[in-house]
């Protein structure tokens, strides 16, 4: 067990289940979403709500597995970060409902509507903080290993044949359209659903580019805040050819990152017994 655990989106969605002993059910949760099952979690919302996708359905599946968990009764200090749409000042979450500081951490802008606490609007961490090295750092880590997962965002799903982002991985066209390829048809979202998510001209969709932008933004923020604090260890699954809602390859995700953890084992054994006391042991050969 770590002695701090930090996270920004996803990755305060999982160190915050690892925490409340939720992890094996968010890795059997992931193994068994097909593209149908994530269109089920898409509550679009095309009007009003500050975001696309209300949210709600993803929210509900949280609350299930983790209830009333507050973060003071982790087993260890946690640090969900958030980032406030007013100022854009970092947020620490270190207090209060878990499932809250989730849904806050992991509001990527313009895809999830801002959370609403403290009479603040959040967003996204990882839009100020995407590794927070920072905040283990502040809390009395000695040895930090970080997990970095925009360290193969380059070249990242790109539509076959095409330089165009693909954002999502698969054709969300097709979905929208009714023709899903592993499951029942899906009726038409409307319209303007169909011009969010498809491309009628050479060049990517509304999502696509919104996405395809968020995504370089942290990519260079993330360079940014790892190069003034760095890490002890950074673990960096390659994950470039994977889309952001490609979440059904969650198989082939996890032996990615379970093969980097291998890649960096020297360096965290190395780490460990220089400035956290664990006898050095020989590199495997």
């Amino acid at each position: 067990m770590p002695d701090v655990v930090s996270g920004s989106s996803v990755g305060a969605l999982v160190g915050g289940c690892h925490l409340a002993g939720q992890l094996d059910t968010l890795e059997g949760w992931a193994r068994g979403l097909t593209r149908l099952k994530i269109v089920s979690y898409l509550d679009l919302r095309l009007r009003n709500g500050g975001g696309l996708i209300g949210g709600n359905r993803l929210v509900a599946e949280m609350r299930r597995h983790l209830g009333s968990t507050r973060i003071e009764d982790l087993p260890c200090p946690f640090v969900a970060t958030a980032t406030d749409l007013l100022s854009g000042h970092e947020v620490w979450l270190q207090r209060g409902d878990l499932v809250d500081a989730l849904r806050a951490s992991i509001s990527l802008p313009g895809v999830f509507p801002p959370a609403s606490a403290d009479g603040r609007w959040l967003v996204d961490g990882a839009l100020v903080n995407p590794v927070p090295v920072s905040c283990c750092r502040a809390l009395g880590a000695q040895v930090v290993i970080a997990v970095n997962l925009a360290a193969d965002v380059p070249g990242k799903a790109r539509r076959p044949g095409t330089n165009l982002p693909t954002a999502a991985g698969f054709d969300l066209t097709d979905l929208l359209d009714g023709r899903t390829p592993d499951g029942p048809a899906i009726s038409p979202m409307g319209a303007l659903a169909k011009r969010i998510f498809r491309r009628d001209y050479d060049g990517p969709s509304v999502f696509g580019v919104m996405v395809s932008a968020l995504g370089i933004i942290t990519d260079r923020i993330t360079r940014s805040r790892l190069a003034g604090e760095p890490p002890d260890v950074q673990v960096a699954p390659r994950l470039g050819h994977v889309g952001l809602l490609e979440f059904d390859r969650a198989d082939e995700c996890i032996r990615e990152g379970e093969a980097a953890v291998e890649r960096a084992m020297p360096d965290i054994v190395d780490a460990l017994a220089v400035f956290g006391g664990a006898p050095r042991e020989p590199h495997p050969a």
